[in-house]
């Protein structure tokens, strides 16, 4: 469906609030590839055609080799699409949970795969020659109260110590790039910065399909059997390989009948975002952020925001859903949206005659060690998975589909030590429901203190 009537539909179910189906990133294609129909034979078949999934058909077709992708909708219209656009070295929950959790020579090799995704990604970006708007501003984790400044500083040294590519930003340093006041210290992140993600996924898509990949959209997968080869089934046709590779991240896969390994590792949270109307130059001006990095803020439950390349500023998360049994929870959510709005309005006073033009849901993959999961499975090891990037996808997925592509030819990616490790599970219902409103409650009591504290300095007496 176009974008336009999508979003209308999106519009009418609203009201009020300016809610869309997909996000302003992307549409549906024009041209969208047929539906798979009937048997076909490939050495590889890649379920899902977001990042991960065209990245790694790129890389196996280069060395040759057969590959069909597999997507229920049309590429990018998952999580590849939906996203804020931020290209981050991030890793992890943080980096001292890291060192807790795995020392700090597991730490650094994870530091240096996520400063590797940014490098990847930046590579292919210009390696296929993709205009997504990419801006190698940076990014900056940015205090919005002074308590906070304290842990950014032990941050940014840890960082540093791992061998990040990071620095600290004192008050008059933020305040000489002009960033928007309610920042008021940081660390930035010296690689990455901000992108077009549904620019980017559709560059990838071409590629792929120049490249001589066989796409099918619109072509939802039913099952697997993990035989050899493999045969996986969509309800009108079937693909028989001698590999998959399952890339379908955050995305419930409930055809595979195996230990149910993905279930108990990986569930979905729902995340909101809003992207403006233009602002007008005079008011953009007034704004500052001349360097035009990302942010996002030390909250418990991060917000995010970025300036686009047709002037308007993407901005949400703070606001996360699990829903029961791992399903996806619905991206329509008037709560969350209020949420976002209240907290971009209270970081930026100069914006405030400047309205909303879209708020959308988007979901992304969460192991319990917020680390992107990585091996193979089936009978006979013939079904690859990657999958699970915790918010930071855009790096992490590009690069995976390299890692993916290099386990299918039984040489393992000098990045894939960093992301061996035990696979810790979930709970089982209703342990888990629980659990996750018990956290999610928690962390999100903890930043609305943060932000009255915040207001209440906004409105105390100066001088």
């Amino acid at each position: 469906m176009p974008r336009a009537r999508r979003r209308a539909r999106g519009l009418a179910l609203g009201a009020t609030l300016p809610y869309s189906d997909l996000s302003p990133w992307i549409e549906a294609p024009d041209a969208p590839q047929p539906a798979l129909r009937g048997d076909q034979r490939a050495d590889v078949v890649v379920i899902g055609a977001g990042f991960t999934g065209l990245s790694a058909a790129l890389c196996l077709r280069a060395e040759g080799a057969d590959v069909v992708v597999l997507e229920q909708e049309f590429a990018g219209s998952g999580a590849s699409g939906r996203n804020a656009g931020h290209l981050t070295p991030t890793i992890g929950k943080d980096l001292p949970t890291l060192l807790r959790l795995y020392g700090r020579e597991r730490a650094r090799k994870l530091v240096q795969f996520a400063d590797r995704a940014v490098e990847y990604t930046e590579d292919t970006i210009a390696r296929l020659q993709i205009a997504c708007d990419y801006q190698a501003t940076g990014n900056v984790l940015a205090a919005v109260h002074p308590k906070q400044e304290s842990r950014l500083r032990s941050a940014a040294q840890t960082a540093r110590d791992l061998g990040g590519r990071v620095r600290f930003l004192t008050g008059p340093e933020m305040r000489e790039r002009e960033l928007p006041d309610a920042f008021l210290c940081g660390v930035l992140e010296e690689q990455g910065g901000t992108l077009d993600p549904g620019r980017y996924v559709c560059g990838l898509r071409r590629a792929a399909l120049a490249a001589g990949v066989r796409l099918y959209e619109g072509s939802r997968v039913l099952g697997c059997e993990p035989a050899h080869p493999l045969c996986v089934r969509t309800d009108a046709g079937q693909v028989r390989a001698d590999h998959a590779v399952l890339a379908t991240n955050a995305y419930p896969v409930d055809f595979w009948s195996g230990p149910g390994w993905k279930r108990s590792a990986v569930v979905p949270l729902r995340v909101s975002l809003f992207e403006t109307a233009p602002i007008d130059p005079a008011v953009r001006s007034e704004l500052g952020w001349r360097g035009r990095e990302g942010i996002y803020t030390a909250h418990e439950i991060l917000e995010s925001y970025r300036l686009t390349a047709r002037g308007t500023l993407v901005g949400g998360s703070k606001q996360v859903r699990y829903a029961w049994g791992g399903a996806l929870p619905p991206g329509r959510d008037p709560a969350a949206f209020r949420a976002i709005e209240r907290a971009f309005r209270q970081r930026f006073p100069t914006l405030s005659g400047v309205e909303i033009a879209c708020f959308w849901g988007g979901w992304i993959g969460f192991t319990p060690d917020f680390l992107p999961l990585l091996g193979s499975g089936g009978a006979r090891g013939n079904l690859h998975f990657g999958l699970a990037y915790a918010g930071h996808g855009v790096a992490q997925a590009t690069l995976m589909g390299a890692m993916l592509a290099d386990r299918v030819r039984g040489k393992p990616h000098a990045c894939e030590p960093a992301l061996v490790r035990r696979h810790f599970a979930w709970p089982p219902e209703p342990l888990r429901f629980v659990l996750a409103k018990l956290l999610n409650g928690a962390l999100s009591a903890v930043d609305a203190r943060t932000d009255r504290q915040v207001e209440a300095l906004r409105r105390a007496p100066r001088g």
